[in-house]
């Protein structure tokens, strides 16, 4: 029984650890599968970004992507939230798949624009929450999915022209961009628009449908849109034309036209539509027009009572203006006030007429431009009707001072404000400012590009004119002609080298492209606020200069050769607030010279001390020499500086002679060093004594034995060599004598070193070592080690003295 007991918890302990050992063995499968799964995540995620990194460089950590032009056949994997901006246009990518741009939620802008794209998942986009600008246009998609759009809340423009797709589809495919504000679509093959096409869409900025080939338009597919700002649309059917105009009329605020070809149109443009109108501004562009479709044109427009502005621009007129005059006038006052008429080619030009009838149907324009266009005059009875004009724009035609007396005749542009007559074929500065003149009201002329080649000492203007523009009319100077009334001159591009008008009202000034040196001057322009001096000759302007103008806010003086002197960069560096009037700073401001800066922005040179005040360093640099030059003699004088240098000299001639002078060149027994003070007792007693004696002594005395003229330094130094000792007379007077110390200096400098025996040293009177200089040195070893004689005041001691003297001069 209790084997079986012990059996059965044996059985039941190892089926327990058995048991546990599946289950650690299970958990660390799972667990290692997990470690693995994480690890492939890992991997395949790095392998992602490296592609991304191979296939286009620029995505590595930036949030803008550049990748067009890259010959890429895919989108290339591993784009991350990071990237806000992708653009992938001009590359040969075909499909977009699901997986493309899933994780690429933040992305604001993704450009496909010129690639092969024929398809599109339907999930490609679902994750672009944030996507505000999408361009798909110039390839190959042959129809247009709404899902692809469905989850794209935040997109504003839409760019989808250039495609193979014939139609927008049954229904919209932008319902759900509730926030687009521009649409581009339409492509060659795109010929049908449908009813539901754009149902969602309700506010546009902008909307331009390539429709060449539109053939077909249903009747109010566009009036779902509730307001655009401006429409471009291509279009040649004058039919479908007529219908979109009818369903735009209470939406569209700019219609832009392109390659129409205008036929007579019976029907009424506002056919069954009710007023107000939106319509203020129709454009045709690249249009073809007879004289009997702009006749009819001109009628049906006025019914459109909200249109204030007609533009032609690159137009065809295939006629010689001969319009149903009558009809147009018989059918009412047109609301229009501004005209335009840009590069429009006329076939027969020169059967062209003068337009005559038209006079009721100009009189409320304000506004008329006719640029490009060949004009060479427009006669004066229409002139005369333009009483409301207020500007007038004849920008590069053929207009000449013969015909412009016609064309500016009395009375004509009675109302005219603003004039623009630049590049035409003017000659006479004079005679354009004659005709001119007529215009009572004028206060703006542009005159710019017209070869005048000359200006007259005075001329005839308008009595208000406040702006006028010579700018490239080869004058070569400024004379009185200007009128004093001016607010505003441009005189640029004509080499002028000078500027010194008195131009009392003139606030802005444009002297560009001149060949003036230095700044006009301030006083003749008091209130000059604006002045542009750019690509002159300007070398610098001083502080003077620039603060004479006291109303100044803005000065263009860029593009110029700036001489980077001291004072002009210090003018620079410390004018407060240069940077808010100089336009273009700092990077229009280059020095020229000197050669060192070439090439460097002014504001950002610093020359140096020398450089900036070379004079100043010079001066100081020579009175510190001066000083030093000075204070050198000075202390060279107190404490005789060039005697010890001569004495240093002597010292080392003496040095390389030799130690002993020859026995033959020896004259005297003994030089005799001693204090003046002590001279009474050496030539009267010593001298005396040892001279007298038998054998007499020769002695050497600077008094008596010096060779006149020649410098003491020798004459101690030879008269030393010459004797066979030499003896110092010692005595309080000696030791503080200047020049006894000279002399015991030669002295010890050579006989201490080379044989003491030769120096016999007389003690006159009791010397404490103390009042010995230290530089005495030898002096002191001397009279510490070696025996000498002292003067004995008792006469019976004195011949003992004179025995020892005469003993050791003998020695």
């Amino acid at each position: 029984m209790h084997d079986r007991h012990m059996r059965r918890i044996k059985y039941s302990t190892q089926y327990t650890s058995k048991m546990s050992k599946q289950k650690k063995n299970k958990s660390g499968t799972t667990h290692s599968w997990q470690v693995w799964a994480i690890y492939m995540l890992l991997a395949a995620n790095l392998s992602e970004q490296q592609a991304l990194k191979q296939a286009c460089p620029s995505c590595s950590d930036a949030q803008l992507c550049n990748c067009s032009s890259m010959g890429l056949d895919f989108i290339p994997p591993g784009l991350t939230a990071k990237i806000t901006m992708l653009n992938l246009a001009h590359n040969r990518i075909k499909h977009i798949r699901s997986q493309d741009l899933q994780q690429a939620v933040n992305l604001r802008a993704l450009l496909l624009q010129s690639n092969k794209i024929s398809s599109i998942d339907e999930d490609s986009f679902q994750s672009l929450a944030k996507l505000e600008l999408l361009d798909l246009s110039n390839n190959s998609l042959a129809h247009l999915s709404p899902v692809w759009f469905g989850h794209l809340f935040s997109l504003q423009h839409l760019h989808l022209q250039g495609n193979f797709y014939r139609d927008l589809g049954e229904s919209s495919p932008f319902s759900g961009l509730r926030n687009l504000s521009s649409l581009r679509l339409g492509n060659p093959q795109f010929s049908v628009i449908r009813q539901g096409n754009f149902e969602g869409i309700e506010l546009l900025s902008k909307l331009w449908i390539d429709g060449g080939n539109l053939s077909q338009y249903e009747q109010g597919s566009l009036k779902l849109i509730k307001k655009i700002n401006h429409m471009v649309i291509n279009l040649r059917n004058i039919n479908i034309f007529s219908e979109i105009v009818r369903d735009l009329l209470h939406s569209v605020t700019w219609l832009e036209v392109r390659e129409i070809k205008l036929a007579v149109e019976t029907k009424s443009l506002v056919q069954n539509s009710t007023r107000p109108f939106r319509m203020q501004k129709l454009t045709c562009k690249d249009a073809f027009f007879t004289d009997q479709s702009i006749s009819r044109f001109l009628v049906l427009l006025k019914e459109i009572t909200s249109l204030r502005e007609l533009e032609a621009i690159d137009c065809v007129l295939d006629g010689r203006g001969i319009w149903d005059t009558k009809e147009i006038a018989s059918s009412g006052q047109s609301f229009v006030e501004t005209i335009s008429i840009i590069n429009v080619m006329i076939q027969k030009f020169h059967l062209f007429i003068d337009l005559e009838g038209m006079e009721s149907q100009i009189n409320k324009l304000k506004r008329l431009t006719i640029a490009s266009s060949k004009v060479f005059m427009v006669p004066c009875k229409l002139a005369r009707n333009f009483s409301s004009l207020i500007y007038l724009d004849f920008n590069d035609n053929l207009l000449v001072n013969n015909r412009l007396d016609e064309t500016m005749c009395k009375d004509a542009w009675p109302s005219l404000q603003t004039l623009n007559l630049s590049q035409n074929s003017l000659k006479s500065l004079k005679q354009t400012a004659k005709y001119i003149s007529r215009l009572p009201k004028l206060n703006n002329l542009d005159i710019s590009q017209n070869n005048f080649g000359e200006i007259p000492d005075a001329c005839e203007w308008p009595k208000n004119l406040k702006y006028l523009n010579l700018s490239s009319t080869q004058i070569p100077e400024v004379t009185t002609c200007i009128p004093p009334t001016l607010e505003v001159l441009d005189v640029s591009a004509n080499n002028l080298k000078e500027f010194g008008l008195q131009l009392p009202f003139l606030k802005e000034l444009y002297l560009t492209k001149n060949q003036l040196k230095t700044l006009p001057g301030a006083a003749p322009i008091p209130n000059l606020v604006v002045m542009s001096v750019r690509r002159n000759k300007l070398n610098s302007f001083s502080k003077e200069e620039f603060e004479s103008f006291k109303r100044m806010e803005l000065l263009d003086a860029s593009d110029n050769n700036f001489i980077c002197s001291c004072e002009f960069l210090s003018f620079i560096h410390h004018q407060a607030g240069i940077s808010q009037v100089l336009v273009g700073w700092p990077d229009k401001y280059v020095c020229d010279s000197p050669l060192a800066v070439r090439g460097a922005q002014v504001g950002a040179v610093h020359l140096s001390l020398m450089e900036c005040h070379r004079s100043l360093v010079v001066s100081s640099i020579c009175i510190l020499v001066f000083l030093v030059i000075l204070i050198l003699v000075a202390v060279g004088y107190k404490y005789h500086a060039v005697w010890y240098l001569r004495m240093t000299w002597a010292w080392l001639q003496a040095k390389r002679k030799p130690k002993r002078a020859p026995p033959k060149d020896i004259c005297y027994d003994a030089f005799v060093s001693y204090s003046e003070n002590d001279s009474n007792w050496v030539e009267n007693i010593m001298v005396r004594e040892l001279e007298q004696a038998c054998p007499p002594f020769r002695l050497c005395l600077h008094k008596r034995d010096f060779v006149p003229g020649k410098w003491i330094v020798d004459n101690i130094i030879d008269s030393i060599e010459k004797s066979h000792k030499t003896l110092f007379v010692l005595s309080e007077h000696f030791v503080q004598s200047e020049w006894c110390k000279y002399e015991l200096d030669f002295s010890h400098f050579r006989l201490f070193d080379e044989n003491n025996d030769a120096v016999i040293l007389v003690l006159l009177e009791p010397i404490q070592s103390k009042t010995i200089p230290k530089r005495f040195c030898k002096l002191r070893k001397i009279m510490n080690t070696k025996t000498y004689l002292e003067w004995p005041l008792e006469e019976e001691q004195q011949q003992m003295f004179w025995a020892n003297l005469k003993r050791a001069l003998k020695s």
